[in-house]
């Protein structure tokens, strides 16, 4: 079993510090909003965002896929009473020349394999495309 750890503070009623292992992230906790900086939400949205592209790195050496880039857009509904996300939804955009149904196959691994999309997908639905870009 694989254990994970961060610690986050208050710097001030404008934002907060999260950190992991030697990386620091500043984000948005202030009720007004900051351009500068992830709110929560996205910040839930940058995790699956990274799910997907380290699920994509973990296959393509296994699947023998040949890739120059990769891109995901991800978007979120959130409803305010309760205050939760009710779906989200992505595009991948992949750079390559195989086949049609090679990109599915990626696309199938993604989603099988990865830790943040299976976990998110217990509690909220997710749909997603993948297409060559």
């Amino acid at each position: 079993m694989l254990e994970y750890q961060v610690h986050a503070h208050r710097i001030d009623a404008h934002g907060s510090e999260v950190a992991a292992k030697q990386a620091r992230l500043v984000v948005d906790t202030d009720p007004q909003g900051r351009a500068d900086a992830f709110n929560p939400a996205e910040m839930l949205l940058g995790a699956l965002a990274a799910c997907i592209i380290k699920g994509a790195e973990r296959v393509l050496p296994t699947l023998g896929f040949s890739l120059r880039g990769l891109e995901v857009k991800l978007h979120a509904v959130r409803q305010d009473s309760p205050p939760k996300i009710v779906s989200i939804d992505y595009v991948i955009a992949v750079d390559t020349d195989e086949p049609d149904h090679r990109i599915e196959l990626l696309h199938t691994n993604i989603r099988k394999y990865g830790t943040i999309s299976n976990t998110l997908a217990l509690a909220v639905p997710i749909d997603g495309t993948i297409r060559r870009r």
